[in-house]
């Protein structure tokens, strides 16, 4: 499982034009299942998004999550994370995940994230969506699960 993570002061998202999810300050997670991921995965990416110490300090240094500011998270479902590009200009997207398994592992990831008690908004999985940011830093982390020690 995959998760590009990137530090917000706002973010939102619109389907058709209509504006679905806001978040303030917080986590915008572009969040991608991949062929074989189990629920280790899933878990695994859930703690990092939770935990993950990315925020300031009162000293200036990323020392706190986004449960220690009172941030938000919009998850955003990203089949094309899964892009193979090493052959060709056209990428494969045969490591993604299958549509029915993938929005199961999105549903548990965003309800992992809430049962944590962050506030959680979200696209709509599947579907064609406008994502708006302001990326605060920058800073912009890609996890993946297979990488895990």
């Amino acid at each position: 499982m995959k998760a590009l993570i990137q530090r917000v002061s706002e973010a939102n998202v619109a389907v058709n034009g209509k504006n679905v999810g806001t978040i303030a300050k917080g986590i915008l997670v572009f969040l991608c299942a991949v062929r074989g991921d189990t629920e280790k995965d899933l878990f695994y990416i859930i703690k990092k998004v939770t935990q993950l110490r990315i925020f300031e300090d009162g000293e200036g240094k990323m020392n706190l999550s986004v449960q220690d500011v009172n941030g938000e998270v919009l998850v955003i479902s990203q089949f094309t994370l899964a892009a193979d590009t090493r052959k060709g200009n056209r990428p494969s997207f045969v490591n993604a995940e299958e549509p029915g398994k993938a929005e199961t592992f999105y549903d548990d990831f965003v309800r992992g994230l809430r049962e944590s008690g962050i506030p959680v908004r979200t696209g709509i999985f599947a579907e064609s969506m406008a994502v708006s940011l302001i990326n605060d830093g920058p800073v912009t982390i890609l996890i993946d699960s297979r990488e895990r020690q």
